[in-house]
């Protein structure tokens, strides 16, 4: 233990073992604040593209490693460990071979050597998680509408999530919490989405008859 700790504190592997704790301390919070309703990437702006409106600089880099096909909490997290894992390697493979790289050029090799490695990687991570998020349709678009509780219960405290499909067949993870009338709404019941506050949608238990379409919809 004593050793992985000595290689984890080494200077010349330093910016790569704080980026790997900065992974892991974001994907924690998010983990934990998705628990009891409130999510961490929502508050970075998880739930908007990054702004990839520019083709110079910054902006080109962006879109070039897809940041706007990817919530921005998740390509942080994935920047982060491909960085943090690429730096590791080529520390390691110098140790091997009886040297190191100095920690200012590893760094900017590990990088330099990330960015394609995150534009592959985020390209097919995009392919096969559903987008939860479109512009295509708004808030109001969602109410009157059949949704699932995925994290719960939904109770008149701290709002939990819903997901539901739009016409477009995108996914939406949404905040939602039980009307005040109603009884709690276990995770897995279907719910109907009755009105929205500044806070949450505000939800009911889903009559019978709107309960079989929205099933068909998530087959």
């Amino acid at each position: 233990m004593s050793a992985i700790s000595d290689i984890l504190l080494a200077p010349d592997v330093r910016p790569f073992a704080i980026a790997a704790a900065i992974m892991v301390t974001l994907r924690v919070i998010e983990l934990l604040t998705t628990l009891v309703g409130f999510s961490f990437g929502q508050f970075l702006g998880q739930d908007a593209s990054v702004d990839t409106g520019g083709h110079h600089g910054l902006d080109g880099l962006f879109l070039w490693i897809n940041a706007g096909r990817l919530p921005l909490l998740m390509l942080m997290i994935l920047a982060l460990g491909i960085f943090s894992i690429g730096g590791f390697l080529l520390q390691g493979v110098a140790h091997t071979i009886g040297t190191t790289v100095p920690v200012t050029i590893a760094a900017l090799v590990a990088a330099a050597g990330s960015i394609p490695v995150i534009r592959s990687t985020s390209r097919g991570l995009a392919r096969i998680i559903p987008r939860d998020e479109t512009y295509a349709v708004s808030d109001a678009d969602f109410v009157g509408k059949v949704a699932l509780v995925s994290v719960g219960p939904l109770d008149q405290g701290l709002p939990g999530k819903v997901r539901l499909k739009d016409v477009f067949g995108n996914w939406h993870t949404l905040n939602a919490r039980a009307s005040a009338d109603s009884t709690p709404l276990a995770v897995g019941a279907s719910v109907l989405l009755v009105d929205r506050d500044a806070r949450s949608f505000i939800a009911i238990s889903a009559p019978a008859d709107l309960i079989a379409p929205s099933k068909a919809d998530r087959a």
